[in-house]
């Protein structure tokens, strides 16, 4: 089975050529300013990056009909289980009036579609960032109305959450894993037999990113936004300017390391201590989710190639589990490995 993966970014649509497992094929394809300046809304980007792909593939030796099938990563849909799903109208309409949020990663599917159909094959997406599979009682806040919600990771956190069963011998359905992703936004999950039953909203809550704030103090943050600021200069900060962002002035990890061990830059060395120390606390909570039945903690994103920081958080949480470490982030690889899921099984997930 081969397989056309596609998963858009702000400036750029990387794109990748899958057979069976075997990676043929990965492009990062960059759109200047200038090219994306005409669009309106992020949908209607839709047909210049399908024309790119199409140009890029044709370049490197591939028709459509080469492939069985074109996945694309989704974006912000309404909350879904965790799954494999075929590109229908429902999709196609969620994308284009974008009633969840306006999202790059929307185009996923959409251009997925676009191309799947001109040739008759199906068209996926995997475990977008709504995947909810969250227990009633991890909904609960503190203040009715205002429900917990499932953002995350979820491709990535799916993927490695599989991978690290497989090193444990186990299948995924049968083991208990605290999924730790380590990127420019943080997630923490509790896998219980094969579903993310709490996670922390990375747009709300937990620890801090690189420039996400997380959780930050109640009554402050009301006081802050009863200041004189707008509603989107709020937005901005809580979201675009916190984390270890508002305390070092870089989003860089790997600068923010370097000062802190090789410049003993103290405010760096404050920030590497204390977001390892929210992430510790939060795998803390997790475990207590599983009733301290885990069977691995599993690190994986683009920081979790750090031996320093891995063994910071560690150093808190190690006699919980055994601990897996899985850099980086396969995101092309988990979208084939959704597609091919499905393929294969011929059973696929509908979007409703």
């Amino acid at each position: 089975m081969k397989i056309l993966v596609i998963n858009p970014g702000g400036t750029s649509t990387k794109i990748a050529v899958f057979e069976e497992e075997k990676e043929e094929l990965k492009v990062n394809l960059d759109h200047t300013a200038e090219e994306l300046a005409p669009y309106k809304s992020i949908s209607d980007q839709m047909p210049f990056r399908k024309e790119v792909i199409l140009k890029t593939l044709t370049e490197k030796g591939y028709k459509l009909e080469d492939f069985d099938a074109v996945c694309g990563r989704g974006g912000m849909f309404k909350h879904i289980p965790s799954g494999t799903y075929a590109v229908n109208d429902a999709v196609i309409q969620d994308v284009i009036n974008h009633p969840y949020g306006e999202h790059v990663a929307n185009l996923g599917p959409y251009i997925a579609k676009e191309l799947a159909d001109t040739v008759s094959i199906p068209s996926f997406f995997v475990d977008p960032v709504c995947t909810d599979e969250l227990e009633d009682i991890a909904r609960y806040s503190g203040m009715k109305g205002f429900e917990r919600q499932s953002f995350f990771h979820a491709l990535n956190q799916k993927a490695v959450a599989r991978r690290a069963s497989k090193q444990i011998g186990k299948s995924y359905e049968e083991l208990n894993l605290i999924v730790v992703h380590l990127g420019g936004g943080v997630s923490v999950a509790a896998h219980h037999k094969g579903r993310v039953i709490d996670v922390n909203n990375v747009k709300d809550e937990g620890a801090m990113g690189m420039d996400r704030a997380g959780g930050v103090p109640v009554c402050q943050l009301i006081d802050y936004c009863f200041s004189g600021v707008t509603h989107k200069e709020a937005r901005k900060k809580f979201g675009d300017q916190g984390g270890v962002f508002s305390y070092t002035g870089t989003k860089d990890f790997r600068t923010v390391e370097n000062k802190a061990f090789d410049d003993n830059d103290e405010v760096c060395m404050g920030a590497f201590k204390a977001i390892a120390y929210q992430l510790a606390k939060d795998i803390g909570a997790m475990s207590a989710v599983l009733r301290y039945n885990v069977d691995a903690i599993v690190y994986t994103g683009g920081m979790a190639h750090s031996e320093k920081f891995c063994n910071e958080i560690s150093s808190y949480i190690n006699k919980i589990a055994p601990i897996i470490r899985i850099p980086g982030e396969e995101e092309m690889r988990s979208l084939a490995e959704g597609a091919l899921r499905a393929l294969h099984s011929g059973k696929w997930e509908t979007y409703k």
